[in-house]
C-alpha cells in the first residue's frame, strides 16, 4: 500500500510538472514564476506555495472563520480583543491557531470595546470578539464612543446557527421572544456599515465592511452565526485592501483659495480626524506652505506638531488665551479642518466668529457658503490642498513654549498646578500620553507635546473609564513606546479591572493615579459636598499585588518633592509597570476645568 502511494504521489507530482511546462512555453513570465514552485500534495486542497515563502493559492478552501482572520490581519491588525462565549468559542479556534494574529482576553466586553479602541487609535484598525446578546450589547458604549471620535473597529458578534433562528427558537442570550434581529438594529446608528455574514456572501460582505471601516474610520458590525464561522468556502483571491474612490475636488479647491486670497486673517482650526486618519504629516505640509497659523482643539488635541512656529495653541472658547483668542474669533477666514465645535471643545460654544462664514472640511463635509458636499473625502481633500498657490503675509501671535523647572520643589501637599507643570517636564520623545475624561484631561490638553508624541483622550464620547482599557490597547499597538496614563479615582473604580489584562500581557504603561476622593467634575458642574459625587475609598496602592503584578512598581506621592523622586525612578527603570498614586485635595482642579464646569452648568440651566 505504501508503494501504491508514494507511486501516485509521484506520478501526480510528475504531471503537473509536464503542464507546467507545456504552458510555460506560452509565457516566459509565467515561466519564470512557477520556477520557484515547489507542488504540495498532501493537503485537502492543492496550495503552490513559492521558494520565497509567498502563497499562491488556487481555489482555495477556508472556513469562514479562517477567512475572516486572514482578512483583518492584511487590514493591519496583529491582536484581537474580546471575551469568549459558546457561540464564538469555534470562531475563537481560527484566531489562536492564526500566526498573523493574537488573541486578548479582556476582563468584560466593554472593557474589550475600550481596548479595540485604544488599539486602532495606534494602529489604524482595531477588532473586537463577543458573544451574542450579553456580550455585544456589553460592547456597546465603548463602540458608539468609536463611532463618535472616528475611530475603526470591528466588532463581531458570535451568533447562534443558522437553524436556530429561522426555528425562532428560546435559546440563552436571546429575548426570549423568537427573534434575533433585535441586536443588529441596535447598532445600526453606531456603526458605518454592518455584515450578516453567510457562507455565500462572506468573500464579498466581509472586505465590504473591512474597507468601510478603513474608508470611513468608524467602527462596523458582523453578524457571525457560529455555524456559518466553521463553514467551509472557495476563495478566488485573498482579502485586499481596496483605495477609496477618487473625487474631482477642484472646483473646491479653488473656492478655498478665493477664499484664502480675499482674507486678511486667515487661520486653520485643526481637528480630531486629523488623527484619526493619520493625516499630521499633509497637514504640516500645507501650513508650511502657505504660512497659515493653525490652533487645535482640545478635542483633537495632537492633531498638529506644536513645535512648528505656526503654532498658536489651544482654542477653547471664551477661555482661550487673550492673544488666541481675539486672532480667532476676528479671523475672516476660517478653515475648519478635520475639527467638531463640540460644547467641550468651545466651552459652551462661546466662540465670537460666525460659524456660518466658517469653510467646513470635515470627512464627507464640504461647506462654503451656500455649496456643500458631503461625500468628500478628508485625506483627499488635504492632499488636493496642497496644490493651492497662496502665501499668507499676516502677522499672528506665536506659541510660547512653556519654561521647564517651572515649579518649587516642597513638602506642602501636591497641587493640580504644580502636578501639571511637572508632568510637562516628565513627557517627552515618543511617549504617548492618555488622558481620562475629567481633572486629567483638562489638564493634559494645555500640556505641549514635542513633535513626535502622540494624546489620547475621549472628550467628545465622554466616558469615565475608558482610557484604562484604551491604554493596553495603545501599548499593545506600540510595545516599545512609553504609554502614560493620567487618570482619576473614579474613573479607575469603572474599569479597573484591566489591570490584570496589563499585567497578564507583561506591558509596561506608566500609570497616574489622582486619588482625590470623588467625582470632581460632578462636583464642579452641581454640588461640591453633594453625597452622589462621594466614592468609597480604596487602597489603591495594593491593586497591582491583588491582580498578581508582585513585579509591578508602586509609588506613593503627596509632595512635589514625592513626585520628583517618583519621576527620576521611572525614566531610571523602564523595564517595570509603574502604578503612582497621587493624593491631592478633593476641591482641587485644574482652571481649565473649574471654567468648562461653570460652562456646563450654565448649559444645563
Amino acid at each position: 500500500m505504501l508503494i501504491i502511494i508514494f507511486i501516485s504521489i509521484h506520478i501526480h507530482s510528475f504531471l503537473f510538472k509536464v503542464i507546467i511546462n507545456y504552458y510555460s512555453k506560452f509565457s516566459n513570465d509565467f515561466h519564470q514564476k512557477v520556477n520557484n514552485i515547489d507542488f504540495i500534495y498532501n493537503q485537502a486542497y492543492p496550495i503552490y506555495v513559492n521558494k520565497s515563502n509567498t502563497k499562491v493559492e488556487l481555489n482555495m478552501k477556508q472556513r469562514v472563520g479562517q477567512y475572516l482572520m486572514d482578512a483583518v490581519h492584511e487590514a493591519g491588525v496583529n491582536k484581537i480583543f474580546g471575551v469568549p462565549g459558546d457561540f464564538n468559542l469555534a470562531f475563537l479556534d481560527d484566531i489562536v491557531s492564526h500566526e498573523g494574529v493574537e488573541w486578548v482576553g479582556t476582563t468584560n466586553e466593554l472593557n474589550g470595546a475600550y481596548t479595540a479602541d485604544g488599539y486602532a487609535r495606534m494602529n489604524g484598525l482595531g477588532v473586537l470578539v463577543t458573544t451574542f446578546g450579553v456580550g455585544e450589547l456589553s460592547a456597546v458604549n465603548g463602540i458608539a464612543g468609536s463611532y463618535a471620535e472616528r475611530v475603526p473597529v470591528i466588532a463581531i458578534t458570535g451568533a447562534p446557527t443558522r437553524a436556530v433562528e429561522k426555528a425562532g427558537k428560546y435559546v440563552h442570550h436571546s429575548l426570549g421572544e423568537g427573534r434575533f434581529d433585535s441586536y443588529r438594529h441596535m447598532f445600526e446608528p453606531i456603526t458605518t456599515a454592518q455584515a450578516y455574514i453567510t457562507p455565500e456572501n462572506a468573500t464579498t460582505e466581509i472586505p465590504r465592511v473591512i474597507n468601510a471601516a478603513l474608508q470611513e474610520r468608524r467602527p462596523v458590525h458582523i453578524h457571525l452565526p457560529i455555524d456559518v464561522a466553521m463553514s467551509d468556502i472557495e476563495v478566488e483571491q485573498p482579502f485586499k485592501v481596496e483605495n477609496a474612490p477618487q473625487q474631482d475636488v477642484t472646483q473646491y479647491i479653488d473656492m478655498v483659495a478665493d477664499k484664502l486670497r480675499s482674507a486678511q486673517q486667515p487661520l486653520i482650526i485643526a481637528g480630531h480626524e486629523i488623527n484619526s486618519f493619520h493625516l499630521h504629516d499633509k497637514l504640516e505640509q500645507f501650513v508650511n506652505k502657505t504660512n497659515i497659523p493653525v490652533v487645535q482643539l482640545s478635542l483633537g488635541k495632537g492633531a498638529f506638531n506644536e513645535e512648528n512656529p505656526h503654532y498658536m495653541g489651544i482654542y477653547d472658547g471664551e477661555i482661550a488665551k487673550d492673544d488666541i483668542k481675539d486672532y480667532v474669533d476676528h479671523s475672516d477666514a476660517i478653515l475648519n479642518i478635520g475639527a467638531k465645535l463640540t460644547d467641550s471643545a468651545t466651552a459652551g460654544f462661546s466662540y465670537q466668529f460666525d460659524i456660518n462664514e466658517v469653510v467646513m472640511i470635515n470627512h464627507r463635509l464640504f461647506k462654503l457658503n451656500d455649496t456643500i458636499d458631503t461625500e468628500i473625502a478628508l485625506p483627499e481633500f488635504l492632499e488636493a490642498l496642497n496644490t493651492i498657490d497662496y502665501t499668507n503675509k499676516s502677522s499672528f501671535p506665536s506659541y510660547q513654549q512653556p519654561e521647564s523647572n517651572d515649579y518649587e520643589l516642597t513638602d506642602d501637599m501636591l497641587t493640580q498646578d504644580i502636578y501639571f507643570k511637572m508632568m510637562q517636564d516628565f513627557i517627552g520623545g515618543d511617549d504617548i500620553l492618555i488622558a481620562e475624561q475629567g481633572t486629567s484631561f483638562f489638564g493634559a490638553y494645555s500640556l505641549t507635546l514635542p513633535k513626535n508624541m502622540s494624546f489620547i483622550g475621549q472628550p467628545l464620547w465622554g466616558s469615565i473609564g475608558y482610557t484604562l482599557p484604551a491604554t493596553l490597547g495603545s501599548q499593545l499597538a506600540n510595545p516599545h513606546r512609553r504609554n502614560i496614563l493620567l487618570i482619576g479615582d473614579g474613573s479607575f473604580q469603572l474599569t479597573v479591572q484591566e489591570l490584570s489584562t496589563m499585567i497578564r500581557q507583561d506591558i509596561k504603561p506608566v500609570i497616574f493615579l489622582i486619588n482625590n476622593d470623588g467625582y470632581t467634575v460632578e462636583r464642579l458642574i452641581h454640588g461640591m459636598e453633594e453625597p452622589y459625587n462621594d466614592i468609597n475609598m480604596w487602597d489603591y496602592k495594593a491593586l497591582p499585588n491583588v491582580f498578581g503584578g508582585d513585579s509591578v512598581k508602586v509609588h506613593d506621592v503627596k509632595t512635589s518633592k514625592d513626585l520628583k523622586a517618583v519621576f527620576d525612578e521611572i525614566n531610571e527603570d523602564q523595564e517595570h509597570m509603574h502604578f503612582t498614586e497621587v493624593t491631592m485635595k478633593w476641591d482641587d482642579a485644574p482652571q481649565t476645568l473649574r471654567d468648562i464646569s461653570k460652562a456646563f452648568a450654565n448649559q444645563n440651566k
